[in-house]
């Protein structure tokens, strides 16, 4: 059978498995997903040229002429064995791409703030990496080798989408409140804790007032947003995956002045851009009043009992809803938005609600379900993604249900009340 028939066969059998309840669905998905992977890059190695681009196949395999990163970054001759032998085989690939997987999709999504990028960037990189395994001779620096593909396909992908954050515009006929409009960045997706690395990078002279290891709160999202592409990598780079100067020269293909240079501004341009205290916007691990008051939300929630609800956000709460245009700044105006949603009585009542915990971001969150009137199933409706402060909810992100698969929860709710969400990472 053609790789293209294969491909479109599992491709179908992956939509399905998306419909099907948990917990076998993940261990499913997971399990065909990996050979979906793994026949996409059968293919595209089929349709590789003599110089190592892809040419657009029947499998629907793009064009990578168009790319900008020089060749050096993935043929790399002369360089000795990373794993003590002379094995370039596919097990032995395997082996090292699994090794630093979670690490280099953490990478790429901080470099992007989207999960679905960062995810088929991730992909993109192992591919670059494979189609140079057996021509490269060995990789003494695996780990070097890899974040240097990742990092320019990703400068790659930035280079050509040119996107920085806008601030939100106002909507006719809706009151948003008084606040400034916060910013907007409609690629943005929620990232799941329980993908992160196991264990922190490693750190060389971090500088902590600008970022700290395995930092993926929002706002640090945001702020990081708004650099430059190159400026961008170079303090990941630095202060996040642990690279010294000269490593971080190395890898961007630059000048030791040039990359101390784009730290230093980077550095400089993040303080300005986040809240001055960095509890102000660094996740921490969520004290027992955090999660008493995560609780009462859910159970007020659950029994729509608004005032309730209100007493828990703060007045100055702000809620943005990315890719949606929609967005507020005060409690009020939020609630004058969604109360005739919540209220039975309301001819616009949208349903019933049950939410559970979920982690995303090092925040807390909830993923909510909703069971619309006249149906009895709750369906998978958004993923709030909660900042608190003061002892109460300083801010929440609302994003589209296409991801709750990432996060382990099944698309409708089982019949029972009781559900348990996936265990919160250790360690």
């Amino acid at each position: 059978m053609p790789v293209e028939e294969l491909i479109a066969g599992i491709g179908g059998r992956l939509r399905q498995l998306r419909l099907t309840p948990a917990p076998a669905f993940r261990a499913d998905v997971e399990a065909v997903s990996a050979q979906f992977a793994r026949l996409r890059r059968l293919a595209r190695l089929a349709g590789a040229g003599d110089d190592g681009t892809t040419t657009t196949t029947g499998a629907g395999v793009t064009d990578d002429t168009q790319n900008v990163t020089p060749l050096d970054v993935t043929n790399l001759p002369g360089v000795t064995n990373p794993l003590g032998g002379t094995d370039h085989g596919e097990a032995a690939f395997t082996a090292l791409t699994e090794e630093y997987r979670r690490e280099l999709r953490a990478h790429c999504y901080r470099l992007l703030g989207s999960y679905d990028e960062a995810e088929d960037l991730t992909q993109e990189a192992f591919l670059r990496a494979w189609r140079a395994w057996e021509t490269s001779g060995a990789i003494e620096h695996p780990r070097a080798w890899l974040y240097k593909i990742a990092t320019h396909v990703c400068l790659d992908f930035l280079r050509k989408h040119h996107r920085r954050p806008t601030t939100y515009d106002p909507v006719p006929g809706l009151d948003s409140g008084d606040g400034p409009p916060p910013p907007r960045l409609p690629w943005l997706q929620p990232f799941p804790d329980d993908q992160l690395p196991d264990t922190p990078a490693p750190q060389h002279e971090p500088d902590i007032q600008a970022v700290a290891s395995e930092t993926l709160e929002l706002l640090f999202l945001t702020a990081i947003q708004r650099l430059p592409a190159r400026q961008r990598a170079a303090v990941i780079l630095r202060d996040v995956a642990g690279w010294s100067a000269q490593e971080t020269a190395d890898l961007l293909g630059s000048s030791l002045a040039s990359a101390n240079s784009a730290v230093q501004r980077g550095r400089s341009a993040l303080r300005a851009a986040l809240p001055e205290r960095r509890e102000d916007w660094s996740a921490a691990e969520p004290t027992a009043e955090d999660v008493a008051l995560l609780e009462r939300y859910m159970d007020a929630s659950a029994r729509a009992d608004i005032d309730a609800m209100v007493a828990l956000v703060r007045e100055d709460a702000v809620l943005t809803m990315p890719p949606n245009p929609f967005w507020f700044t005060t409690r009020d105006a939020l609630f004058a938005f969604v109360r005739p949603n919540l209220d039975p009585a309301s001819p616009l009542y949208a349903g019933h609600w049950r939410h559970v915990p979920v982690h995303a971001n090092g925040q807390l969150a909830v993923a909510g379900y909703l069971r619309r009137p006249g149906t009895s199933v709750h369906r998978a409706q958004v993923i709030d993604v909660l900042r608190v402060a003061g002892g109460g909810i300083a801010e929440i992100t609302t994003f589209e249900p296409h991801l709750f698969a990432s996060f382990g929860l099944p698309m409708t709710l089982p019949g029972s009340d009781e559900f348990s969400a996936p265990p919160r990472p250790t360690g």
